[in-house]
């Protein structure tokens, strides 16, 4: 057996995540529409033994483009293009389940899967953001509790999908003249409360059988979708108590759908900001703040919330009370208010302790600290690995893959070579048997 080691993936956010990222020396304001910027990234995590790369999307613009850039291009075809340029490293990309159709999916992240040779990663998220409803004839968004029903039976829509060919249904024997074996590509016959899908899909199973299935929500419907469904989850956590009852309560969840405690990998999220010395991180931290402006943190802060921008006073506390918003992100709104309460922060202090807008938990320091607090982290079950936001992007990837990486090499903690070509390899989750093969639970129920 495997020894167990860290995860790392990197999150593909543009120019990095602080949003003044972009206007540093080095950085390039095109960044977010260059395949180039994109591929060298890639191509450092694969160096470095990433396990994958992360595309998080949302179709709309609801961030302020006035301050700083978004992740503007299609995932996929990101992903598709990266793909053409490495050889091992995963590609997960994020697609909605509220403005997409099951079969589109399935045959999307498919087509990723066998063109990077067992790479892919889908994301599941069900789009919170009044402007994506808007995008796609609505007003507002879907209600919370629906937009996660529909996720969940478009999550076993698209992985009945993946298993509608078995693995020996392509023949191609040009003796016989026998290209498909028929009887081995199934309809799925899906009917559903939400989805009607005939099946089967276009095109054979895939390399992984089906490509990783990742969701990141912490809300209680996403911890319920995550333990249903999910190889992996990105989360958010801002102290390893937070993570380890995160971790404790997922897993409990995951035990009660018949699968194996360990079935899903647990990987929070995690911004850096590295420096040979703590002074000289701090001094890179306080230049990437000072160029953020208050109004922009404040929007976003505001977003996160649901309040109106008004109600922020820069120098007293957040408003009490903050009732959960119905339709937004559960998540990101619960850290934030936690963050904001546990240090009895100003606004004004937890948009710096934010970032101006990062969310997610930020660690400033040397390689050594950072490697410290990321092992800490592992060996108390309050994380799997790490789903790492670089302060910028490329430089900030570059220094944690020459710095931080081989402390955790040397320590054992991670992986100094790939042990496989597939994502399922790197992050030790079995290849699943489609329900259609023969002995299979689904086929014999």
């Amino acid at each position: 057996m495997r020894a167990r080691q860290l995860h790392l993936n990197v999150n593909l956010l543009h120019s990095g995540v602080y949003p003044s990222a972009w206007r540093l020396p080095g950085s390039r304001p095109d960044a977010f529409v260059s395949i180039d910027h994109f591929v060298h990234v890639a191509r450092v995590a694969e160096k470095a033994k990433f396990d994958a790369i992360f595309f998080a999307d949302t179709p709309a613009i609801n961030d302020r483009v006035d301050y700083r850039p978004i992740n503007a291009l299609e995932p996929t075809i990101v992903l598709a293009s990266v793909a053409a340029a490495t050889s091992h490293v995963g590609l997960i990309a994020t697609a909605s389940t509220s403005y997409n159709e099951p079969f589109n999916i399935a045959r999307r992240f498919a087509s990723l899967d066998i063109v990077s040779g067992g790479r892919a990663g889908w994301n599941v998220v069900t789009t919170a953001d009044a402007a994506a409803g808007r995008n796609f004839g609505r007003e507002g968004p879907v209600e919370h509790g629906s937009r996660y029903a529909r996720a969940r039976e478009f999550t076993e829509v698209v992985h009945a999908l993946w298993d509608s060919w078995e693995d020996d249904a392509f023949l191609g024997d040009k003796a016989s003249g026998r290209f498909v074996d028929p009887a081995k590509v199934h309809p799925i016959r899906h009917r559903g409360p939400h989805y009607s899908v005939e099946g089967p899909l276009t095109l054979p199973r895939s390399p992984q059988g089906r490509p990783v299935t990742v969701q990141a929500g912490g809300s209680d419907d996403g911890r319920e979708l995550a333990a249903a469904t999910a190889d992996a989850v990105f989360s958010l956590a801002q102290t390893i108590e937070d993570g380890v009852a995160y971790a404790r309560d997922l897993r409990a969840r995951t035990i009660r759908y018949g699968r194996a405690p360990d079935a899903i990998m647990i990987l929070p999220g995690l911004a850096t900001v590295i420096g040979s010395t703590e002074a000289e991180a701090q001094r890179r931290q306080e230049e990437l703040w000072e160029q953020v402006p208050v109004e922009y943190s404040l929007a976003r802060l505001a977003g996160t919330l649901q309040v109106p921008v008004e109600r922020l006073v820069l120098d007293e506390p957040l408003p009490d009370p903050l009732p959960l918003p119905e339709n937004a992100n559960h998540t990101m709104f619960r850290g934030t208010v936690a963050l904001a309460r546990r240090g009895n922060l100003t606004v004004r202090e937890l948009l710096r302790a934010l970032g101006g807008g990062v969310g997610h938990r930020i660690h400033v320091g040397t390689p050594e600290q950072i490697a410290d607090d990321m092992e800490a982290w592992f060996r108390a079950g309050a994380a799997d690995g790490f789903n790492l936001m670089p302060d910028v992007l490329p430089d900030g990837l570059e220094i944690f893959a020459d710095a931080v990486v081989p402390i955790l090499q040397r320590r054992g903690l991670f992986r100094t070579d790939y042990a496989g070509d597939t994502l399922r390899d790197h992050l030790a989750l079995p290849r699943p048997a489609s329900r259609f093969a023969p002995g299979s639970a689904s086929r014999s129920a």
